[in-house]
């Protein structure tokens, strides 16, 4: 029978089960770097990391315009100080470019800054006005600001639309890498969900292959994960979707209880350092990963936001350090990924009467990576003057997202005309409105 081997792998349904069944931490990724190697004659793959804040995060705290008074004027109990003559410290921005400034909670990446593996995109965000957490999430997965008819996500119209690389392939029969899109939550985002095979694996320590336990206690022969998959879709999936398990069972190389990131690598100890260290560790164990999503909530400061100290500079803190302990973790990996950051939109210009900033419309995206044109703030920045405000209260967008996201298909993975108009349905994405993020 020639099943579609998208019921075996999309939403993760028996990667699911297998978390929710399996309390062992089995060496399911055995070898995954010599087979790699084989199949690929050592070309390395080029990833894409997505990393969403969900909640509306405020980029003009993240990247503060000090070099603009009205920053100022907005925000008189929360805006962080214009950095000290000295260089900055734990109250005052640490100056980027003599105008922006990095929040100082987000000290861990000024040394990306400085080396050109960083840049931030200000005043990004979508055309849409709308101030739902929940439209606006599913308009920037979709990449379709305004249009709810639009099912897929673009990550995965853009795997079903980009160059197949080598690496991604399986030595046997030339199928794609079960692990060429994954994402580090319980079920798949929207910007993954599509015709592409996606998986989500919300830890890679409970998403095994067998049913071994750490103190080497033995299990039957189909224990543990293929015994699931046996039971949970007997005969229906032999053939094409027995294929998709072949190629898991061969990833058997960085068990992930062994795993330990770079000595230098200081993750936090929450669920997107354990996210970011999982994703590292599968792009070092060479299994063909191309796209990966990774999620952080608690960015919906309505109340007691605080500047330089308080709520949001302590998420800020352990944000900006997962992404640093992810770009030493790499070493010279890192050379063949990209990372964006994005929130669905930013924060009100002016602080509210609880001393927090409501829904706004602008905010600040970043770039990490060996591809990554860093050491720059880009992007059109519209000023913080009333007249200039989005409906005279928000930062105002001058870089559509879809931009980014179209540079990032354009000069990373090679995407062409015709696959960036299937990418983006209704939208032209030109290169003369790149910001430069990455490529020549």
């Amino acid at each position: 029978m020639n099943f579609p081997r998208r019921l075996f792998l999309r939403r993760g349904a028996i990667a699911m089960a297998a978390m929710g069944t399996l309390g062992t931490c089995p060496d399911f990724l055995y070898r995954a770097a010599l087979a790699a190697d084989e199949r690929s004659g050592g070309a390395r793959p080029k990833t894409l990391v997505c990393v969403f804040q969900r909640g509306a995060a405020d980029g003009l705290s993240m990247v503060v315009p000090y070099g603009d008074p009205l920053y100022y004027r907005h925000r008189s109990e929360l805006a962080i100080a214009r950095p000290a003559r000295s260089g900055g410290n734990a109250e005052t921005a640490l100056d980027l470019d003599g105008y922006f400034g990095l929040h100082p909670a987000m000290s861990a990446l000024l040394p990306l800054y400085k080396r050109g593996t960083l840049a931030a995109i200000h005043a990004c965000g979508s055309p849409n006005p709308s101030r739902s957490h929940f439209d606006m999430q599913d308009y920037m997965e979709s990449a379709a600001p305004g249009n709810k008819s639009i099912q897929s996500g673009w990550l995965n119209r853009l795997l079903m639309n980009c160059p197949e690389d080598r690496t991604t392939l399986r030595a046997t029969n030339g199928h794609p890498s079960p692990f060429r899109a994954i994402s580090m939550t319980p079920t798949v985002p929207r910007m993954l969900q599509g015709e592409a095979d996606a998986l989500a694996i919300r830890d890679l320590a409970t998403f095994g292959m067998h049913g071994g336990n750490a103190n080497g206690a033995a299990a039957g022969a189909t224990s543990g994960f293929e015994g699931m998959y046996d039971g949970a879709v007997g005969d229906v999936l032999r053939g094409t979707g027995r294929e998709s398990f072949d190629a898991m069972s061969m990833l058997k190389n960085a068990d992930p209880a062994k795993y330990r990131p770079v000595a230098t690598a200081d993750y936090p100890a929450d669920s997107f350092g354990r996210a970011l260290t999982q994703v590292a560790q599968l792009i070092k164990a060479d299994v063909g990963l191309r796209v990966a999503c990774v999620e952080v909530e608690g960015w919906d400061t309505h109340v007691n936001q605080g500047g330089a100290s308080g709520q949001l500079a302590g998420r800020l803190h352990d944000f900006a350090r997962g992404l640093a302990a992810f770009c030493t973790d790499l070493g010279d990996r890192l050379a063949d990924v990209l990372l964006l950051t994005m929130s669905e939109f930013g924060r009100a210009a002016r602080q509210n009467g609880n001393r927090g900033t409501d829904h706004g419309h602008g905010t600040c995206f970043l770039a990490l990576g060996g591809p990554v044109r860093g050491g720059r703030v880009l992007g059109d920045w519209p000023t913080l003057a009333p007249e200039k405000l989005f409906e005279e209260r928000d930062l105002a967008v001058t870089t559509d997202f879809r931009d980014v996201f179209g540079e990032a298909c354009f000069r990373h993975f090679g995407a062409g005309d015709d696959a960036l108009a299937k990418i983006f349905p209704g939208y032209r994405v030109d290169a003369a409105r790149f910001r430069g993020i990455c490529g020549a």
